[in-house]
């Protein structure tokens, strides 16, 4: 089968290219800077790539500029407008196929639901978020993006394929620049404490479940609109952190209280919310149509994750 995966040059892109690759299929990454096989487009405009769209069997949409950084003005554009004209265009890719592709999974973000602790949030019950008391504008930044994320996947015309919304965790693996790189490079240097009071849930899932989520909604003509795409099992940041302390082995782990994490989030240039926000997300849709997660917890996932850590950079 023919896969093309606009946007697939990130690391998420690079775990989709090594397990779809690996599986026989065909895939075409479509990205702003191709690099070796892969194709030109700019996420805006219609052009010569939309040719790989015709008979392909799927396409997955990963363009979006990362949200890894300040939500100044200039980002906050940045951030919306590359994830609705790109949405956009490969719904007017679509719609021109003689033959378009059966199904369009198109990335979105568990991010979308409410602030919570009290309940986990699935497809048929869980609370959109944007109007928790007493969180800050960002919070409210990354719900707004995330709706109108999907409200552009729904206002595309194409009858003949099946869209998914793909309201994915953080997805962990080893490869470098990821978020579980970047965590456990925090556990390494004894840094790898709870993050805030260590109370907010982190909703995760491994690569090898997410690849497999991946392949499971190309084949299930019955799973469209929003699904979730997170392991079944979120956590507390404490125990979460405590769980990839010991899969790495570390005594220690200070911890970052709130004040920490605001001055550390300007000199990084990122967001607290990335780390503060409570994402008690479950993936109800999956695990009712039958899906089966290899890494279903966390501290058997981790334990895996840091010996794949460990033998892909031959350290001890």
């Amino acid at each position: 089968m023919k896969i093309v995966i606009p946007g697939g040059s990130g690391q998420v892109g690079a775990i989709l290219r090594r397990a779809l690759s690996g599986a026989g299929h065909e895939v075409v990454v479509l990205s702003r800077n191709p690099k070796r096989e892969e194709v030109f487009w700019d996420g805006q405009t219609l052009g010569p790539w939309a040719r790989e769209l015709e008979g392909a069997g799927a396409v997955i949409n990963l363009a979006g500029r990362s949200v890894n950084c300040r939500y100044n003005t200039g980002n906050r554009r940045a951030i919306m407008d590359s994830r609705l004209a790109s949405t956009a265009v490969i719904g007017r890719a679509i719609a021109a196929c003689l033959e378009p592709p059966p199904v369009w999974l198109q990335a979105s973000t568990a991010t979308i639901y409410a602030h919570r602790y009290d309940a986990a949030n699935d497809e048929h019950r869980g609370i959109l978020g944007g109007d928790e008391p007493g969180v800050p504008d960002t919070w409210r930044f990354s719900i707004d993006v995330a709706r109108a994320w999907e409200e552009q996947l729904a206002a595309a015309v194409t009858p003949r394929t099946r869209k998914v919304a793909m309201r994915s965790a953080m997805v962990m693996s080893p490869d470098r620049g990821g978020v579980f790189d970047v965590l456990l490079r925090l556990v390494r240097r004894g840094l790898g404490g709870k993050s805030g009071d260590g109370h907010q849930y982190v909703s995760w899932v491994h690569h090898e479940d997410f690849a497999r989520a991946i392949r499971f909604l190309i084949e299930h003509d019955d799973l469209a609109g929003a699904v979730n795409i997170a392991a079944p099992n979120p956590l507390p940041n404490a125990d979460f952190m405590r769980a990839l302390r010991d899969g790495w082995g570390a005594r220690i782990g200070l911890p970052a209280p709130r004040p920490v994490l605001e001055v550390g989030a300007v000199l990084l240039r990122t967001e607290t919310e990335l780390v503060l926000k409570s994402r008690r997300v479950v993936p109800a849709r999956l695990v009712e149509a039958g899906f089966q997660f290899g890494y279903p917890a966390w501290p058997p996932a981790a334990q895996h994750l840091c010996a794949e850590w460990r033998a892909r950079r031959g350290a001890t």
